[in-house]
């Protein structure tokens, strides 16, 4: 999907933003809470192709809601770094 939109979440217990993820026309707007505070501006995160969990069920983090996971992996400090795609491809394909 493409980060369409990034808030921050400070209501959060670990540095946190609500990301809004465009997975196109068939699926639509997801919401997913990301620890990317560490590595990221929110300006370096709109417009991001990242990749994502869809068949989990939603998750309440604090007061928000979940509904994806978006994939990262932890760098030296373990904070998370993101799984990205560095090319243009159809929002919502799947991953094989």
């Amino acid at each position: 999907g493409r980060i369409v939109s990034v808030d921050e979440f400070p209501a959060s217990r670990n540095p946190t933003y609500k990301l809004n993820i465009d997975f196109g026309e068939l699926i639509g707007l997801k919401k997913s809470c990301a620890q990317l505070k560490q590595n990221y501006l929110i300006n370096e995160l709109v417009g991001r192709l990242v990749l994502c969990v869809m068949n989990l069920p939603p998750k309440q983090i604090g007061t928000s809601i979940s509904e994806v996971l978006t994939l990262g992996i932890p760098d030296k400090s373990n904070n998370a770094v993101l799984v990205s795609i560095d090319q243009d491809v159809p929002l919502g394909a799947k991953l094989y």
